[in-house]
């Protein structure tokens, strides 16, 4: 029966009387029941956060997400439509911070890690209401009555299951890396949270004068970073490129590539005065293995403490004469092809940067900020790069230092500038199943096609490992327990093989339920058990099945990325 449309209609109104409708008859719950033993059609909802409140962005997002699986349902199959929420993560952790009024993880741990995860957890169903009544006046159909929820013990028992999979099959490891470190946060970044926070910054770089060994010429070497420089390990060219002893006007003997000595050299003519001489000519082959004086004392001695040679020359192809002086200054702890020809090398790490982004006291720039903020610099930080470069002026060892501007990664969460840092952290081997990746993507029907071809098929070729630790708190604690004795490494599955194999769980619980503060539950899995999540779970210890020693659980979390990929098994607990 059609009923004619009153041209007076109020929408507003009419959209109301059919939401109150819908739920009044549980038409979605009827909807699914309709379908039961219908083929399925599978639709996964990636779950937002409840502690931000919903944009006109997610009211595209929720009718795009409504309306497949309500066409496909229309059609005639069974398409269920779980709810779900996305609730651990450092943004949460920051807005309790503010909440509070405490900064940064000393004052976290001071404040106390379990009283401050109750109110992440608080904190996550800040807006919860909002979306739901968002969802509703959209017409966007799920299950919101039996939500999964990231921070369930059932959900976090299905990633340790996965992650244990992952560690049986040698592709979870530890590794010494080079990664995108926040040290506002205090954690490292994944390649697709990095790419979520870069800004155009000017900046000055340094082009340094590094004095070769027992001879009376310098090497001219670039960097854009020069707080690394007393961290200096090396300097590296290209083993093809040409490169030219030369007598400057400034009175000073160069080496440095042929091609750049106008664009470097050039300003240094004065009337009539060439700017340089050519002395003589030679391939960066030539260069290596020549030692220079280091800049630093505190480099030299933190080698020899190493027993490990230090600031020679060495050369690699990634070296190229389009900026700079075809000469890099090398400083494994702080960039990834420093790394990578700092282990080819043997190189020392020298690391004189702590995890809070201060200069270390072995420099002579003690507690001056890396990549400071202009909040942090109006607060009374000593921005290091400034200093470095006076340093270098006074002791007649800085050419130059030109500006430049660069597209620079900042932390997406916080905003502060990151940095490539040394650091030990968990990897999933993404790269050891990039051809999986590759071929499972072309079966992908993408529209458009270019989004597969292009973009997002350009970074699964160019898959790195994932970093998937986080030295933070309120996350999925990461299921590795280690012997400090022996170094054995084992992965735990499930809540109930970590009572089997734990040497203290009972004990834990029954102290937990004693101080009556929490830290256990019957909830999500069926039965009682210490909650998953720091510092509960950090309580429990392993007997070592090789030495018998002690086992803990290493101090990290895992990438809340993690979580929601999780999703398609973990809502339904594996």
């Amino acid at each position: 029966m059609f009923k004619k449309v009153d041209t007076n209609m109020n929408f507003v109104e009419r959209e109301g009387e059919v939401e109150e409708f819908w739920r009044q008859n549980h038409i979605f719950e009827a909807s699914i029941k309709e379908h039961e033993g219908d083929p399925s059609y599978v639709f996964y909802d990636g779950p937002p956060t409840a502690n931000g409140k919903p944009h006109i962005g997610h009211v595209e997002t929720r009718a795009f997400k409504d309306m497949i699986p309500r066409f496909h349902a229309m059609k005639g199959a069974m398409v269920p439509r779980k709810a779900g929420w996305d609730t651990h993560g450092l943004p949460v952790e920051l807005e309790v911070e503010k909440q509070i009024g405490i900064n940064g993880k000393e004052q976290i741990e001071k404040y106390g890690i379990a009283p401050f995860i109750g109110l992440c957890k608080e904190n996550v169903w800040k807006y919860k209401g909002m979306w739901e009544d968002f969802s509703y006046k959209v017409g966007f159909w799920a299950d919101m009555e039996h939500p999964y929820v990231t921070y369930h013990d059932d959900y976090i028992e299905s990633e340790w299951w996965a992650l244990k999979e992952i560690f049986k099959k040698k592709l979870l490891y530890e590794g010494f890396k080079v990664v995108p470190y926040c040290p506002r946060c205090g954690t490292p970044l994944s390649s697709h949270e990095v790419a979520q926070g870069y800004k155009e910054l000017t900046e000055r770089s340094a082009i340094v004068r590094f004095k070769a060994k027992d001879q009376d010429f310098y090497f001219l070497a670039w960097t854009t970073t020069p707080w690394t420089l007393p961290s200096n390990t090396g300097l590296c060219v290209n083993p093809d490129l040409d490169y030219a002893k030369v007598k400057a006007a400034d009175g000073y003997t160069y080496v440095m590539a042929c091609s750049l000595l106008d664009k470097v050299l050039g300003p240094l003519a004065k009337d009539g005065t060439p700017a340089y001489e050519v002395l003589e000519t030679c391939k960066g082959t030539d260069l290596v293995g020549m030692d220079y004086e280091p800049l630093y004392d505190c480099a030299k001695e933190a080698a020899e403490k190493q027993h490990k040679r230090a600031h020679f020359v060495i050369a690699d192809s990634y070296v190229t004469a389009e900026d700079g002086t075809g000469i890099v200054h090398i400083a494994p702890a702080f960039g990834e092809d420093d790394a990578r020809v700092g282990r080819e090398n043997n190189f020392p790490l020298i690391k004189f940067v702590d995890e809070k982004g201060r200069m270390t006291e072995e420099t002579p720039f003690a507690g001056m900020r890396c990549k400071p903020t202009e909040k942090e610099i109006a607060a009374g930080a000593i921005s290091a790069d400034p200093e470095v470069l006076k340093d270098l002026s006074a002791r007649k060892l800085l050419f130059d230092a030109p500006k430049f501007t660069h597209s620079y990664p900042h932390c997406w969460r916080c905003d502060t500038p990151l940095i490539y840092y040394a650091r030990e952290s968990w990897f999933i081997k993404m790269s050891a199943v990039k051809d999986d990746l590759v071929r499972n993507n072309n079966t992908v029907n993408w529209y458009p096609a270019t989004i597969g071809t292009g973009r997002f098929g350009a970074w699964i070729e160019n898959v790195q490992d994932w970093g998937l630790s986080r030295n933070r708190y309120w996350g999925t604690p990461l299921n590795i327990w280690t012997c400090p004795c022996c170094g054995k490494q084992e992965a735990i599955g499930s809540i109930q093989e970590l009572r089997e194999r734990s040497t203290n769980y009972d004990e834990v619980l029954a102290r937990l339920k004693a101080e009556g503060k929490g830290g256990y539950s019957s909830d999500y899995v069926g039965y009682e058990h210490i909650e998953l999540h720091k510092p509960y779970v950090d309580q429990i210890t392993l007997r070592c099945p090789d030495c018998g020693g002690e086992m803990h659980r290493v101090p990290e979390v895992i990438d809340c990325w993690f979580d929601s990929g999780a999703m398609p098994y973990a809502q339904h607990h594996y």
